[in-house]
């Protein structure tokens, strides 16, 4: 093996330890009894009476069901979305020349660029006088229309030959037929990379959240991880890391089904 492997494949493994370190420790501290979680100390023996009780309690001891069905509630929602209004706004910038054009695209970029922090103010204001605030509305509202999502599907968009669109106009398609029945088919890399992008940050948004709901039955699951502090007893370390472990294993597991078309669709953005 050469060295400039040998260099490769040390960095990549460094890399995935420092990575995966505090999610290993996140798993383990869940498989502990409540007074060595919170020393810190670390054991790769499994206590199973301990795991047990510190899931029963993560799952009963709060409302965590109902957590993670306001984060499906949330992703669903604001993904379709996403791909409802995204796709013709795509397919318009990559595909029509109408006057005003190049200003969008223009804004699109400059959205790209915008960290959501900016926009908390007037979003909040919006939701008020809409009167959605502490409803599932004000937590899909903000995510309904993505610049990200638009941005990946103009560049696919783009790349599909105009002579494909023309047969289908062809054959008495039109403006809508065109763009969901030709090309958001031919997207599902792209739409796996935007699904995986979408419910990851709305999945782990806290700040949000904070600002817009109030209500326990409205709570996404990182509000309701934070039901586990206690500012008399402490933090209960045990079932935080379990509810932490049942809240994240639902990313890992969209990542895991959806991984070869989310690399796809980044590879194929790069080379083009």
């Amino acid at each position: 093996m050469k060295a400039r492997e040998i260099a490769r494949h040390s960095v990549l493994a460094v890399s995935t330890i420092v990575v995966a370190s505090p999610f290993l420790w996140m798993v383990l501290l869940s498989l502990m009894p409540p007074e060595q979680a919170a020393s810190g100390a670390i054991s790769l023996n499994i206590d199973f009476a301990a795991a047990q009780a510190n899931y029963l309690a993560a799952i009963t001891g709060t409302s965590l069901p109902r957590f993670l069905l306001n984060g499906v509630i949330i992703c669903t929602c604001t993904l379709a979305l996403q791909i409802l209004f995204g796709a013709p706004v795509a397919f318009a910038l990559a595909k029509t020349d109408f006057p005003g054009r190049r200003v969008v695209l223009a804004l699109v970029f400059i959205a790209l660029l915008l960290p959501r922090e900016v926009l908390v103010v007037p979003l909040f204001f919006l939701c008020y006088q809409l009167g959605i605030l502490d409803s599932y509305g004000a937590l899909i509202l903000p995510g309904a229309i993505s610049p990200t999502a638009i941005f990946l599907m103009y560049q696919v968009f783009r790349t599909v030959p105009e002579e494909l669109i023309q047969a289908a106009r062809l054959d008495g398609l039109g403006y809508w037929s065109i763009v969901w029945k030709v090309m958001v088919p031919m997207s599902q890399p792209v739409l796996a990379a935007i699904a995986i992008l979408t419910i990851v940050g709305r999945w782990n948004d806290l700040f949000w959240p904070s600002i817009a709901v109030t209500s326990t039955d409205l709570m996404p699951p990182p509000m309701g991880v934070l039901a586990f502090r206690d500012e008399e007893a402490g933090t209960h370390y045990g079932p935080l890391m379990a509810a932490t472990v049942l809240t994240t294993a639902p990313l890992v597991i969209a990542f895991l089904v959806a991984q070869r078309r989310f690399i796809d669709s980044f590879a194929g953005s790069a080379a083009k």
